[in-house]
């Protein structure tokens, strides 16, 4: 009888320190999620207060604003759909990447840009263009420069887009918003980004187009990928955290 009863017990406060366990990851999951929400929703504030109170005076600035403001409404969004703390994090990017082009118009209009931003996933590794470039493509001209200019006024910050870096300047038109929508790039994409960076110090595609995929591949499984996404600041360190929320128009040009 007394065996029986210690078992009983035994059986009773493993019952009750699962419950109790259980309790607490669920306290903790919503404390997470509240923490991140804030956060996310702190950042869509802060650029939502830029896309309202700034207003570019030419062409390259008006571009980056209007960019600005896309991602406003996509992070806007996605903070009311977001469930998770992984979810909200990507809020947060977007907020984030709205806040770069929001520092590029500003910088075309020879306003101070502010202060420096973390990096954003992929950025450095995708690098930036360093010199003016001007290339036909299948009968189709791309040009990109490391400042704004008549014929360069739409900006990307750098990064990854569907597998491949983008460096960071001003173009001629935003070729990779297809890549960006559609999840992937088109066939013969490789001449475009081979025309556009090969051989431009700073760029991704410095030595050639296949040494940087090579590259990239190699970093899918090493130290910089994690060093990409480790630089967030206020992001907490979050990386690409999944999921395919991304918006934007259907680009037209090459692909």
């Amino acid at each position: 009888m007394g065996g029986t009863l210690v078992v009983l017990l035994l059986v009773v406060a493993l019952v009750a320190g699962g419950v109790f366990l259980s309790r607490q990851r669920a306290e903790t999951r919503t404390r997470d999620l509240e923490d991140a929400r804030s956060e996310a929703r702190r950042w869509v504030e802060r650029l939502g207060g830029s896309v309202l109170n700034l207003q570019g005076t030419d062409d390259a600035s008006r571009q980056a604003m209007a960019d600005a403001s896309e991602r406003y409404t996509a992070a806007g969004s996605q903070l009311d759909q977001a469930r998770t703390v992984v979810q909200c994090r990507q809020v947060t990017e977007t907020a984030y990447e709205g806040l770069y082009y929001v520092r590029a118009a500003r910088t075309a209009m020879g306003l101070d840009p502010g202060p420096e931003l973390p990096p954003l996933p992929g950025q450095r590794r995708a690098g930036s263009v360093t010199e003016a470039r001007d290339v036909e493509v299948e009968g189709h001209r791309y040009s990109a420069s490391p400042s704004p200019s008549v014929g360069n006024s739409h900006y990307y910050p750098g990064g990854t887009v569907a597998g491949r870096q983008v460096p960071a300047g001003w173009y001629s038109e935003p070729w990779w918003k297809t890549a960006l929508v559609a999840g992937a790039w088109g066939v013969g994409s490789f001449v475009l980004f081979d025309a556009l960076f090969s051989g431009m110090d700073g760029a991704a595609y410095a030595d050639g187009f296949q040494d940087a995929q090579a590259l990239g591949a190699a970093d899918a499984f090493g130290a910089d990928q994690v060093g990409d996404v480790g630089g967030f600041g206020d992001f907490g360190g979050f990386g690409d955290a999944g999921g395919d929320w991304t918006g934007g128009d259907n680009g037209g040009g090459f692909f």
